[in-house]
């Protein structure tokens, strides 16, 4: 489900950033946003816009957490809606970059007894986990790639 614009800029505002007309741009492009996609590709729709403004806008989003920030093993990271309003973790697809959202109790019981080993208290964690997504693998299937 795509976010709304306003949602993304009243963030911004919130948080003591000003509202220019090219981070309105950067805004309302990765509000039309269903899915995961990278920065470049939002620099790729908004030729009007400087690449810095995009990906500072962009960092400033996932910092709000808003939105997430996938690092791809070997590739440039990903970001998506942040459309759980609770802790989270991620699936994401290596092949066409599709992102799963999921919370399990039994990773949220797993990062607990690791922080019992822990001579530190865990302050925050990321877990992703790179799948090759349904879609992707019914695709190898029809080819005969299995």
């Amino acid at each position: 489900m795509p976010m709304e614009p306003n949602d993304l800029l009243a963030v911004l505002e919130d948080r003591g950033h000003r509202l220019t007309g090219p981070r309105r741009r950067v805004a309302a492009a990765i509000a039309t946003k269903a899915e995961s996609f990278t920065a470049e590709e939002v620099c790729g729709e908004l030729p009007g816009v400087g690449r810095a403004t995009v990906y500072r806008t962009i960092r400033l989003l996932v910092d709000s957490e808003v939105i997430c920030k996938l690092a791809l093993p070997g590739g440039e990271p990903r970001y998506t809606p942040a459309r759980a309003t609770y802790h989270h973790h991620h699936a994401v697809c290596l092949r066409c970059g599709a992102v799963e959202e999921f919370r399990d109790s039994t990773v949220e019981r797993v990062v607990k007894a690791a922080g019992s080993d822990l001579t530190g208290q865990i302050v925050a964690h990321r877990i992703e986990f790179y799948v090759l997504c349904r879609s992707c693998m019914a695709g190898d299937a029809v080819e005969g790639k299995q």
